[in-house]
């Protein structure tokens, strides 16, 4: 089994903010049985929590649309 890490950061939300502050990482898996291909693995949890967030395992194509997701939301803001 394979696991490379690509990044990982905190949000930008403010200490003390009414929502919880979340941490994020990104990394490249191997670990999908059935699986045809290497996954890319997101990873969201509350600050503090760890091992208690949301794991996703993506596939290249829908990898490809959450950062064009992403990518579109920059722009609707005009950070493009």
């Amino acid at each position: 089994r394979m696991k490379k890490s690509i990044d990982f950061a905190l949000d930008d939300h403010p200490d003390g903010a009414e929502l919880p502050g979340t941490a994020w990482a990104v990394s490249i898996v191997d670990d999908c049985e059935g699986c045809d291909d290497l996954r890319v693995e997101v990873n969201v949890e509350e600050r503090g929590c760890n091992g208690e967030g949301l794991t996703l395992h993506l596939a290249p194509a829908t990898a490809r649309r959450l950062a064009a997701a992403l990518s579109a939301a920059l722009k609707e803001i005009g950070e493009a």
